[in-house]
């Protein structure tokens, strides 16, 4: 089974801890403290990475609600695996994870969505990132 990754645990933990501030600054919400036992075990582990069916089915939870608020697809609709590229020039992703990505559970999908982020070479993180940011502060034309 694939891993998740502890910098999607890290950011899971941050969401969590916005959306349910403690209220004593020392407790956690429920589902930051699942995602905390996970990160504690990597740590200790001294792992980057742990097999999804390992975390306990709380944290599994608490992290699927997380992964529910990010994008689904790194899609920017300029796709060059339809024109005969091996990766898309558009997303990163590679003919055959454009192809499957409707079946990939969500571990699967941020196990590229890690990998073209930290590739940087496609469209969506240079020449169209500007666009879009643009467009989501509205003073895009």
């Amino acid at each position: 089974m694939a891993g998740i990754h502890i910098t999607d645990i890290e950011a899971a933990i941050n969401y969590w801890r916005q959306k349910k501030p403690s209220p004593d600054g020392v407790r956690l919400a429920p589902e930051a403290r699942a995602l905390a036992d996970v990160y504690a075990l990597m740590i200790f582990r001294h792992a980057s990475e742990i097999d999804a069916a390992e975390v306990p089915s709380h944290a599994q939870a608490a992290w699927l609600a997380w992964y529910d608020t990010t994008p689904d697809t790194p899609c920017i609709a300029i796709c060059s695996t339809s024109q005969g590229d091996n990766l898309c020039k558009g997303c990163g992703r590679t003919f055959e994870e454009v192809q499957l990505w409707p079946g990939f559970d969500p571990v699967e999908k941020r196990t590229v969505w890690r990998r073209i982020t930290l590739e940087n070479n496609a469209w969506r993180f240079n020449r169209y990132a500007e666009r879009a940011a643009e467009n989501k502060s509205g003073t895009g034309r």
